[in-house]
């Protein structure tokens, strides 16, 4: 590592000292905010900020095109978008983001239009972000600040031509990190892949090789053994409602586990607004089907092994099936969470509201009851060794990860000197943001009942 000759203390404790001659300055000074609104509904690219990069939204295919645009802003390349609000719940999350194409985000974010390189800026914000510097800023129930609150925070600023080149030594540095963890990103879903297939298998087809088989009546589930039944879910699911019990403790739907006991302390695991009344929200007890209905599309739902409350958007219902641990396993598979995206409607970016009259008519395939005992203990050996090697895997994305963001953090820093380093020739990757890989929480609604 190589430092520069002469430092000086920085305004920041925890920034500790930066070069002598770079300069410090208010993020007013090198920044401005901007706010375009989508008045005329003339852009409907919608964008996203997904774990510190901009991607786009393209699933707009399920009726979002007739909703009303108007209140998003516009953003441009170059703009950063920050978002700086609920700082009180979610402490994980990636807040800063710079933008590459022209769409509109919502007008909640905060959109810059930097004086600076963009990109050094971005640069900058992302390693004041993973500090964590915005946190405790904020105000109010939810904890959102705006650009008022943050435009006198000071950040150091190096000659323009130092800026370029911090710029193109990490472009090539985070290009070369982000290819690793792409790599490592895709054997994720690989072995994701495999374990859902497991699962869907041995729910649609059954343990025992060579079967008389028939065709299921369903295009994409194709044949199912022969002596296996259907019955619609309507036959199975009773809906319930059961309100003021803010004593019981509080619950979440997430894809990958389904049911779970929500810790309330936890700042780094909850993104989500929990209110201080929860006498609205529906109780839940052990046995009972409960559905995110606006991410059951993804799969978030199952059989609660557990006595609490959710929020009062979701379905609950009491299931008449023997082996609740089978119609578990089952009903969570990636063949029905075909069915009930299929169920779903476009409401809003990435939420689809499930239909009740629609999700009722389902089939759910019925074996006999000696062969559901068989697929459970069958499924409960298969997916350990798939998790541990997803988690083997996580684990070294993460190393990956850590060493990237501190890479960032030393260069805009002033920590290492790269003004003689010759960048080579590369190919630039960005960092792959999947949802359906990364964002495993659920999103709260909290709205009417169904």
């Amino acid at each position: 590592m190589v430092e520069y000759n002469s430092y000086k203390k920085s305004s920041y404790d925890w920034l500790g000292k930066i070069p002598s001659h770079w300069e410090e300055k208010f993020l007013e000074q090198t920044a401005s905010e901007k706010c375009i609104k989508n008045v005329s509904n003339s852009v409907i690219q919608v964008l996203s900020l997904s774990y510190g990069e901009i991607i786009k939204k393209n699933d707009l295919n399920k009726g979002l095109i007739a909703q009303d645009l108007s209140t998003y802003q516009v953003i441009r390349p170059g703009d950063i978008i920050m978002r700086l609000t609920d700082l009180q719940n979610d402490h994980r999350s990636l807040r800063t983001g710079l933008v590459k194409d022209e769409g509109i985000i919502t007008s909640a974010y905060l959109c810059l239009v930097p004086r600076i390189d963009s990109e050094y800026l971005h640069y900058l914000l992302h390693a004041y972000d993973v500090q964590k510097v915005f946190y405790g800023m904020g105000g109010g129930v939810r904890q959102s600040i705006g650009f008022k609150d943050i435009r006198h925070m000071y950040v150091p600023v190096p000659p323009r031509a130092e800026q370029d080149q911090i710029v193109r030594f990490l472009d090539w540095k985070v290009s070369k990190a982000n290819t690793l963890i792409n790599i490592k990103k895709k054997e994720i879903k690989s072995v994701e892949s495999l374990k859902h297939s497991a699962v869907s298998d041995a729910v649609t087809h059954g343990l025992t090789a060579d079967i008389p088989m028939k065709y299921s009546g369903v295009k994409w589930l194709g044949d199912i053994p022969a002596h296996w039944t259907t019955i619609k879910l309507r036959q199975l699911l009773s809906s319930v409602s059961e309100k003021n019990h803010p004593e019981l403790p509080l619950l979440s739907v997430v894809r990958e586990q389904g049911v779970i006991v929500r810790d309330v302390d936890d700042k780094e695991a909850n993104h989500n607004y929990i209110p201080d009344d929860l006498s609205g929200y529906k109780m839940v007890k052990k046995g009972q089907f409960v559905m995110n209905k606006m991410k059951a599309w993804q799969g978030s739902y199952g059989i609660s092994d557990y006595t609490g409350i959710v929020s009062p958007a979701y379905f609950i219902f009491d299931v008449a099936f023997d082996n609740l641990e089978y119609f578990h396993y089952a009903i969570r598979s990636k063949v029905y969470v075909n069915f009930f995206a299929q169920a779903s409607d476009g409401i809003r970016v990435g939420q689809w509201d499930l239909q009740m009259d629609k999700m009722k008519e389902i089939p759910f395939i019925v074996p006999p009851a000696d062969e559901q005992i068989a697929i459970v203990e069958h499924i409960k050996k298969t997916l350990p060794k798939y998790d541990e090697a997803i988690e083997k895997i996580k684990a070294e994305v993460a190393v990956l990860e850590e060493y990237k963001a501190k890479l960032i953090a030393d260069i805009v820093t002033g920590k290492i000197d790269v003004r003689n380093i010759t960048v080579p020739e590369y190919e630039h990757v960005d960092d792959i943001v999947d949802d359906d890989l990364e964002n495993n929480e659920e999103t709260e609604i909290d709205g009417e009942e169904a």
